[in-house]
């Protein structure tokens, strides 16, 4: 093939193509001549580089569609601003969607952790299942105790945390079953009941509260957390309204799976509040004044910022041009 003819007579269109592709303010007649022009010149390319791989004509061609490529599709967005978006809107508006499911599940908690532990507590059978009077004793006066100051500092916090964030991954990522997070749930509760048992038995129930409030008020409320965002995903495909099982599925675990990522967080902070806080001999007000202060950062991050998120639209999902093309329902 002569290119020279060959770029004599499509010049023009590729001029053109190139004009289109520049202009700051385009017509909807001109971007769907610029489509036109795209994809001509795109095959108009692949001939010149079937001919010679590589060629002035060729390179400035493929410039050409470069730049009318990017006018249809997009420059990539900025990484720094889309880490702020998200923790700005995306993960609050998300954590705020769970906000009941949250509060019920604390609610349900703390019932079961109640019930077990007056049940075991008012019977000495139900007690001795759980060991011999001397281990039920070391338990109580020195393990619980002991279990918070027997590590390194650094060691403690990063074991508590992977452990706990990764009991939050399972039930964010596994509530899509509907059993894992009330296995989850209730398995958490019975061992709260459990514990505030023998502590009671013992005389020891006020240091079961003292030792556990520090951390456990973040801890327990971002397990909550997690248990809610795997509920939700769990009942998107259950009852989808309009939209398919599969669409539904995909929105909410897209925006749900992201609440994860928040919880590695508040885990983290939970962790070193129970690695630093709790061993420290400080005025015991103070050392929960602390946790408490870290559980009132994290409630007005969900329902103060991502109520205002929400209020703006936004449901903790990926913007539009990143979520890709939907299917419109009726309904």
């Amino acid at each position: 093939m002569d290119l020279e003819a060959y770029g004599a007579v499509h010049r023009e269109q590729w001029d053109e193509l190139d004009r289109l592709a520049r202009r700051r303010r385009a017509s909807g007649e001109d971007i769907d001549r610029l489509l036109t022009l795209y994809q001509s010149g795109a095959t108009d390319l692949a001939r010149v580089r079937g001919t010679v791989a590589r060629s002035g004509m060729g390179d400035r061609l493929s410039l050409t569609l470069f730049r009318a490529r990017l006018r249809f599709t997009g420059t990539p967005g900025n990484a720094l601003l889309g880490v702020a978006t998200f923790f700005a809107v995306q993960l609050p508006a998300a954590l705020y969607r769970i906000r009941w499911v949250t509060l019920v599940l604390a609610a349900a908690t703390g019932a079961i952790a109640v019930v077990t532990g007056l049940w075991i507590a008012s019977d000495p059978r139900a007690i001795s299942t759980f060991g011999s009077s001397a281990a039920l004793h070391r338990y109580a006066t020195q393990d619980f105790v002991d279990y918070y100051s027997d590590h390194s500092l650094a060691s403690f916090t990063g074991k508590v945390w992977t452990n706990n964030a990764f009991l939050a991954a399972e039930m964010v990522g596994f509530g899509v079953t509907g059993l894992f997070v009330p296995y989850a749930i209730m398995n958490n509760a019975v061992s709260l009941g459990v514990s505030g048992a023998i502590m009671h038995w013992q005389g020891r129930l006020g240091d079961f509260f003292l030792y556990i409030a520090p951390h456990g008020q973040l801890e327990l409320y971002s397990v909550f957390m997690a248990g809610a965002a795997g509920l939700m995903i769990f009942w998107s495909w259950m009852a989808p309204g309009g939209r398919t099982r599969g669409q539904a599925l995909a929105e909410s675990g897209r925006a749900l799976v992201a609440v994860a990522i928040g919880l590695v967080l508040t885990l983290l902070l939970s962790g070193i509040i129970e690695g630093t806080v709790t061993r420290q001999p400080w005025p015991w007000p103070v050392k929960i004044g602390i946790g408490t202060v870290a559980l009132a950062v994290v409630l007005y991050y969900q329902w103060v910022v991502g109520g205002r998120a929400a209020r703006a639209g936004e449901r903790g999902d990926v913007d539009e041009f990143d979520r890709g093309a939907t299917v419109l329902v009726a309904g």
